[in-house]
C-alpha cells in the first residue's frame, strides 16, 4: 500500500470510522432535537451540518479519548491494537488529528447563526476534556452525557435562531441520562480491567447496585421523553416509539443481568435501536399528522 494511503487507512482507524456506534448514539439526541425544533423537516442545510458535524466531532472525540489514553490502552486487551497503542500513530499525529476535525466542523458551523457559533465553543471544550476526566472522578460518563447532548441546544438555536426553549433542555437531560446509561453498560465490560489500572468509571462506583441504578437512570429517560412528547404535542407514533425504546432498555437489564463483559457491550450496542424507535416516532408524528 502506498505510504499516504497508509497514513489515511490509520487516521481512519484512529477515529473508528470502521466502528459507526458512536457516531449513531450521538445523531439521534440531535434528529430528535432538529426534528421536534422544526415541527418536521428542518432546513436541508442545517441536516447536512449537524450530521457532518456529528461525523467529524465524534471522529475528534476518538482521537483525543486515544491520546489521552496512550498510556493505558497498551495494558488493555480490547484497546491495545488501536492506533497509537500499537505504534502506527503517534500522539503527536493524533493531536493533529483532533485539531484538524474540529477546524472543519467549526468552519461548517460558521455557516450557521451566531448563538450556534457561540454554543458550538461549549461543544468543543467538552469533547476536548471529556477523555481525561476518568482520572479525576467516577462520572466521566455524565461529562460525555453533556458532551454528546449539548448538540440538542445547538440544534435548536440552528433551528429557530433563539435562545434554545425549556423543551430543548427536557430532551438534553433525556440525552445526558441515556448517555450515562449506555456508557456504564460499556463500562461494566470493562471494569475489571479498569480496576487494575485505576481508572474511575460509573460502573465502579455504582459496584453491586449498578443494575439498579441504571434502571432507575432508565425510567427517567422514558419520563423525560414522555414529557417530551406532551409538551410537543406529538401523538401516536410517537407513544408507540417511546413503548418500542422502553422494550428495549428491559432488554438491555436483561442482558447486563450476569455483568458478563460480552454481553454488557452488546446492552451498549442496543441502545442505537433505542434512539432510532424514539427518532421514527419523531419522524413518524410529522410525516403523518
Amino acid at each position: 500500500m502506498h505510504p499516504a494511503l497508509e497514513r489515511l487507512k490509520q487516521y481512519a482507524l484512529l477515529v473508528r470510522l470502521h466502528r459507526p456506534i458512536g457516531i449513531y448514539l450521538l445523531l439521534w439526541p440531535a434528529l430528535w432535537a432538529l426534528w421536534i425544533a422544526a415541527e418536521g423537516w428542518p432546513q436541508l442545510g442545517i441536516l447536512f451540518i449537524f450530521v457532518a458535524g456529528v461525523v467529524l466531532m465524534r471522529s475528534a472525540g476518538c482521537a483525543i479519548n486515544d491520546y489521552a489514553d496512550r498510556h493505558i490502552d497498551p495494558h488493555v486487551a480490547r484497546t491495545r491494537d488501536r492506533p497509537i497503542a500499537a505504534g502506527r500513530v503517534s500522539p503527536k499525529e493524533a493531536l493533529a488529528v483532533f485539531a484538524v476535525l474540529c477546524l472543519v466542523a467549526f468552519v461548517l458551523v460558521l455557516f450557521l447563526n451566531r448563538l450556534t457559533i457561540l454554543l458550538s465553543l461549549v461543544a468543543v471544550a467538552l469533547a476536548a476534556s471529556y477523555p481525561f476526566m476518568k482520572r479525576f472522578h467516577h462520572l466521566p460518563q455524565v461529562h460525555l452525557g453533556a458532551a454528546f447532548a449539548w448538540a440538542v441546544p445547538m440544534a435548536f438555536a440552528a433551528q429557530t435562531g433563539e435562545f434554545p426553549p425549556p423543551i430543548a433542555w427536557l430532551i438534553f437531560i433525556a440525552a445526558l441520562l441515556w448517555t450515562v446509561v449506555y456508557d456504564t453498560f460499556y463500562a461494566m465490560a470493562d471494569r475489571e480491567e479498569d480496576l487494575k489500572l485505576g481508572v474511575k468509571s460509573s460502573a465502579i462506583l455504582f459496584g453491586e447496585a449498578d443494575r439498579m441504578i441504571t434502571g432507575i437512570l432508565q425510567l427517567l429517560v422514558i419520563w423525560s421523553l414522555w414529557l417530551v412528547g406532551r409538551e410537543a404535542g406529538l401523538g401516536l407514533w410517537y407513544w408507540l416509539g417511546l413503548a418500542v425504546a422502553a422494550g428495549l432498555a428491559l432488554y438491555q437489564q436483561y442482558l447486563i443481568v450476569q455483568r458478563e463483559p460480552r454481553a454488557c457491550f452488546q446492552a451498549f450496542l442496543n441502545n442505537h435501536w433505542f434512539g432510532a424507535a424514539v427518532f421514527a416516532g419523531i419522524f413518524l408524528h410529522y410525516l403523518l399528522k
